[in-house]
């Protein structure tokens, strides 16, 4: 069995692991660094349905738990 070494297996891994990277940027990477694009898509395509109306079961709308009311000062 030989040992997997030298400047050929470096450079193979490197490119390996360089086209998984490339592979992966525009489906993981860009849409988490700038997500407006895919707001403005959201919004364009919901454009005219109320939420309310299309809940399921008489459902409440989504609300954040932790969402702390602000004190009225």
């Amino acid at each position: 069995m030989a040992l997997n070494k030298g400047w050929r297996f470096g450079a193979f891994i490197g490119c390996f692991v360089g086209f998984i990277g490339l592979t992966l940027y525009p489906i993981v990477i860009s849409p988490m660094m700038d997500p407006s694009i895919y707001k403005t898509i959201q919004q364009d395509t919901r454009k005219g349905i109320r939420q309310e109306d299309i809940q399921p079961g008489n459902m409440k709308v989504w609300t954040d738990p932790f969402d702390r009311k602000k004190s009225q000062d």
